[in-house]
Order: structure tokens, then sequence, then C-alpha cells
């Protein structure tokens, strides 16, 4: 392997991804320069140029026990971990069980792969009031296509309503990748065509698109911090910009750092 400047394709954008840059796939003047920043910090010569042992070391075969979840998380959820945390560089039990905890509340333990949508009126403006003025909201109720397509409308990438990329580009896997922007880096990065086929977030992606989600925000790092409150904390607040079901996910950190650790 060799990764330089002019190179591009999917193993670039996961280069880049956990170098905290745009994972748009292009080594550029940018890329060179972060690897160089990484190279000097590692006590590697500082040529730009990532080869096969600077790969490794970002990116270590995975070597946690995870023998321990077995009835903890779902079978299928343990399946996908391997091969995830080492596209993701999540090397470390710390790392894992913040990422997994964040992952189990949000998608209802690890049940919920596709947003639910399907509010009647009152909920419906209780929730989205600010796109339902008015009487609006009786005219969408139980409708989740006619709903996702008003709300993510002209944002995130998504066209106007009447596109509908609102509904095709809502929320999916076990942290909800949304709108058309996400799906389209996500696609980038894992060199499937996850834009012509949302629902293989949902179906073959839902553990990969949630780390492709950590990295992107830079929340590894955060994670890296420890395991105290002040940091579970920290985390739910960069997942979803607050503190609801904290009791939860702190039993849940607890409960897989003390096996994985």
């Amino acid at each position: 392997m060799q990764l330089k400047l002019g190179c591009n394709g999917n193993d670039v954008a996961k280069l880049q991804m956990i170098m905290g840059l745009n994972a748009d796939g292009d080594f550029g003047p940018v890329t060179e320069a972060r690897v160089k920043i990484w190279q000097i910090q590692n006590n590697i010569p500082a040529t730009g140029i990532i080869e096969d042992l600077a790969w490794s070391r970002l990116f270590p075969p995975f070597t946690l026990n995870i023998s321990g979840m077995s009835g903890k998380i779902p079978a299928v959820v343990l399946s996908q971990i391997p091969e995830t945390a080492t596209i993701f560089g999540i090397s470390s039990a710390l790392r894992l069980a913040h990422f997994l905890a964040q992952c189990g509340h949000e998608s209802g333990g690890f049940k919920l792969v596709n947003e639910n949508l399907n509010y009647n009126a009152n909920r419906l403006k209780e929730i989205f009031g600010k796109y339902f003025p008015d009487d609006l909201h009786f005219q969408y109720a139980n409708n989740p296509v006619k709903i996702a397509s008003r709300v993510y409308a002209d944002r995130m990438g998504n066209g106007n309503e009447s596109s509908q990329d609102g509904y095709k580009f809502r929320g999916r896997g076990y942290i909800q990748l949304t709108g058309k922007d996400n799906y389209t880096s996500f696609a980038r990065f894992i060199g499937e065509d996850t834009v012509a086929n949302p629902d293989l977030v949902a179906t073959k992606y839902p553990l990969a698109s949630a780390a492709f989600y950590f990295g992107k925000n830079k929340i590894w790092s955060i994670c890296d911090k420890g395991g105290n409150e002040s940091v579970i904390t920290e985390v739910i607040k960069a997942v979803n910009g607050g503190t609801i079901g904290l009791p939860d996910r702190i039993r849940h950190f607890n409960e897989y750092y003390d096996v994985l650790k």
C-alpha cells in the first residue's frame, strides 16, 4: 500500500476520517500536511506518504475480546463489530463501550434501524411544529412519506418537498444517518452506492453508518477522555445535542466497559 498526494478512493477516505479531515477520498495538500503532522507525532519520517506499516498503526487488527458481550447485545451486532472496529479505528475498550452504549440507546436496544415518522396530528405539532403552521399538521398526520418530505426538504443536500428526498434519505442505522449529503459522504467512504440504495444503511450498514457518524463528528476523541459521567454526557451531547436517556446510557456503558476492559 502507498497513499500519497494525488491518490483517491475509499482508502484515502478512511485515512481522512481517522485523521479528523473531510473524508472526500482525494489525497490533496491538506491531507498530506495532516499526515506529516501525524508522522512527526509518532516518530515516523514526515514524508506525507502512508505505507503498510503506518496503515497498520492507524488501523490495527481488532483484538478486543467481545465474547463476554454475548447476550448483552444481539448476535447480529456482535458479528459486525470486528470489521467495523478495524475500519473506523475502534481500537480500545473505552471507545467500543461508549459507541455501543450510544448505539443501543438510540436504536431502542439495537432494534430500530429506520426513523419512525408515523406521527399523529398532536405529536407532529409537538415535535415539528415550526414546519406545520396553523392547522397544516392535520393534512400530514400519520403519513411518514409526506412528513419526512416536508421536514427534511431543502436541507442536508435534499431537494424540495416534492422531490421526496426527505423521505428517501430519512434517518437509518443505529444512529440515524440523515440527509442526502450524509448518504453521499457515507457512500464515498464505504464504497457502495447508498444514495441509489439508501436502504443499505439500515440493512447492511447500521453499525458502520453509526461509526461513520462518530468519526465525522470527531466523537472518538471525546470517548478517549475516560469513562466517567461527565465524559459520557459529553458524548451524548455530541451524538444528539442533549442528555435524554442519560441514566440508561451510563448503565449500558458501565455494563459493556466492565466486560471489555
